[in-house]
């Protein structure tokens, strides 16, 4: 299989990038800093340099492709045109280079926040009618309605969170909190959530792409378990062998907090997640999802639970000497 991955330097993309050449896959990465790609290591693979608006080289990568792999997006921006300028823009840009090419499949990674929130044990399986409360969730499903209304075959994955080797931006925070005993939660660390350990979403996506079964739907891929916003403190906790005790944030001081790191970063010119429109995910009842509807469709399944991947997990932030 030919495929190219954009955002191949990113913590998804990177394990997607080792995924297909473990399994001698011809891959092709999208960059804008070669430097990076180099300094992860990788065996011999190609290198396009260039971004999600530069079509010229979005079209020189996407020849001869048999995937297009659009894992490239923004998590944090300044405001709802920035979000829909990486996540909705970028990716019709992507998604016409591609066809331009031929007639490659186009895998798309989404997010569990395009769908919305889901009520207490009812976990989304992709069949729902979407209903995002962020200006990120807005924009990740404007991404995949370009992607439904394109010309090419299609899978759209939404994972919820995903951790593993190489995130600066989920859980590492809470491991680091969890290190020191004492870690805040949302509301009272009720919040039910799905979770996805990075090389098995990279598994996942190699499934949806080699797999006619996915093709034209909406999947959730993730662990089985569901866990509580607490749940998964005290989870990191074990990894790491220590104990911890959650301190529930009230959704009144919460929001306050975030209207505050937010203001502070756009007088910083900066973007950052930890904003006032953030608050509207932290304070809902869950974020779960199926995987069993893909597993059913693909024979995919998580190779690590929840425990195993946190342990990993944490081994190579110890190693790495990120904590």
């Amino acid at each position: 299989m030919k495929a190219l991955v954009t955002g191949a330097t990113g913590f998804v993309g990177s394990h997607l990038v080792e995924a297909l050449t473990r399994a001698g896959h011809d891959v092709t990465a999208l960059v804008r800093n070669p430097a990076k790609a180099a300094a992860l290591g990788w065996p011999a693979l190609t290198l396009a340099r260039g971004d999600l608006h530069s079509p010229a080289a979005l079209e020189a990568a996407s020849a001869g492709q048999d995937v297009i792999f659009h894992v490239a997006g923004a998590v944090a921006a300044r405001s709802e045109a920035e979000y829909l300028a990486a996540n909705r823009e970028g990716t019709a840009n992507v998604l016409a280079a591609a066809a331009a090419s031929g007639s490659p499949r186009f895998v798309l990674v989404s997010s569990g926040a395009a769908g919305g929130p889901t009520a207490p044990g009812r976990p989304a399986t992709g069949e729902e009618i979407p209903r995002p409360v962020t200006m990120y969730g807005r924009s990740k499903l404007a991404s995949e309605e370009v992607v439904r209304g394109g010309p090419l075959p299609w899978v759209v994955l939404r994972p919820p969170t995903i951790y593993g080797p190489r995130d600066r931006d989920n859980l590492i925070k809470v491991f680091r909190m969890a290190r020191l005993g004492v870690a805040p939660v949302f509301g009272r660390g009720r919040m039910e959530i799905s979770a996805i350990y990075a090389p098995d979403l990279a598994e996942a996506l190699i499934a949806a792409a080699t797999s006619d079964a996915a093709l034209g739907r909406v999947w959730y891929v993730n662990h089985p378990e569901i866990l509580t916003t607490g749940g998964m403190v005290r989870a990191i906790a074990r990894a790491m062998g220590r104990e911890v005790r959650t301190v529930g944030v009230p959704e009144w001081a919460g929001r306050g907090i975030l209207h505050l790191t937010g203001a502070a970063a756009a007088l910083a010119g900066r973007a950052t997640i930890l904003n006032a429109d953030k608050a509207n995910e932290f304070f809902q009842p869950g974020w779960t999802g199926d995987p069993a509807p893909f597993s059913t469709a693909t024979g995919w399944h998580a190779a690590h639970d929840l425990e195993a991947g946190l342990a990993r997990t944490y081994d190579w932030y110890r190693a790495a000497g990120w904590l």
